[in-house]
């Protein structure tokens, strides 16, 4: 797994924003990917009206919406996430990008995001008739992503995420519904969760994963969870985001990643280069002390947790 960047991300400038360019300085010595045109695919997932709409907003430089800034650059450099996304999934690489797109929806922005990146590589392989895995670790539930495919049993959406914080759902009842009921598996951790409740939640539902049998796993890599991180409350270290590469590779064959969240613009390089060692089946980069939970908030996890299994277990195997 290769990184695909290309500078033309920095131009979306949303200025004194925890989602702002900064996230990606770091990353600028990397050799820049040739870039594809990401708006032949917005169509797969997104209404003409809204793909209008953020037209619009970018010649104004305002608002999507209340958490969603736009600038001049915002719309080229949106198209090109969607364009070096679908580049990754094809390659088995992670797109580098941003703006994020996973709290994106059909017809509305949201929390950061403009078009949904992940969504749309993965309705390109829906098309094409092949089962994903849409494995979205970011440290929010990826509501977009989720409300996209709560009714389809092509993809298996699967979360983990702090459970309350933004968006407000992803709860242990949310499963999918129609023909996707049991195909949404959502794990809700509670705040203060560290390494050792979240790689417990990556390897109770591994298992879902497997009998799933995907053709493609698509990965929403987000790295808010990080306990340094700017706008959550959990307690990850890098080196869980280096465990779970390496559990993903030793299972799947097919995989790739897009970039989420993450805004400790320190700590976020750091994660991300563990995550793609880790893939990679290559030693670890950057070690961590790992952190363990307080009693109450496993007491917390253990009961979400038999919530979730007990909601899931009439269409899964635990």
């Amino acid at each position: 797994m290769k990184l695909l960047y290309n500078k033309i991300s920095l131009e979306h400038d949303t200025g004194m924003h925890p989602e702002n360019r900064k996230r990606l300085d770091v990353f600028q010595d990397l050799k820049e990917t040739a870039l594809i045109d990401g708006s032949p695919f917005l169509e797969f997932i997104h209404t003409k009206s809204y793909i209008e709409q953020v037209k619009r907003a970018y010649l104004l430089s305002s608002h999507l919406d209340q958490d969603t800034v736009v600038s001049k650059g915002s719309f080229s450099a949106a198209i090109a996430a969607v364009g070096t996304t679908i580049m990754a999934s094809e390659s088995g690489d992670f797109a580098l990008v941003r703006p994020p797109g996973h709290h994106a929806y059909s017809d509305r922005s949201s929390g950061f995001c403009i078009f949904n990146n992940i969504a749309i590589a993965t309705q390109k392989f829906v098309k094409e008739g092949k089962r994903v895995l849409l494995f979205d670790f970011d440290g929010h539930l990826g509501d977009g992503t989720s409300h996209l495919f709560y009714n389809t049993d092509q993809v298996l959406y699967w979360s983990i995420h702090q459970y309350p914080a933004f968006p407000g759902n992803g709860f242990v009842n949310e499963i999918g519904e129609g023909s996707g009921q049991g195909f949404n598996v959502n794990v809700p951790l509670p705040p203060g969760s560290g390494d050792d409740i979240f790689m417990n939640a990556v390897d109770t539902f591994l298992p879902i994963a497997d009998q799933f049998q995907p053709d493609v796993v698509a990965i929403s890599a987000g790295f808010d969870a990080h306990l340094y991180d700017l706008l959550l409350d959990l307690q990850v270290t890098a080196e869980s985001f280096y465990h779970i590469g390496l559990k993903l590779q030793a299972r799947f064959n097919h995989l790739f990643a897009t970039l989420e969240g993450g805004y400790n613009v320190e700590e976020l390089p750091k994660c991300v280069y563990n995550f793609v060692a880790g893939i990679n089946n290559e030693s670890m980069p950057y070690e961590e002390q790992h952190t363990t939970s307080e009693r109450k908030v496993w007491e917390e996890y253990e009961l979400r947790l038999q919530e979730v299994i007990k909601n899931l277990k009439p269409f899964w195997n635990f």
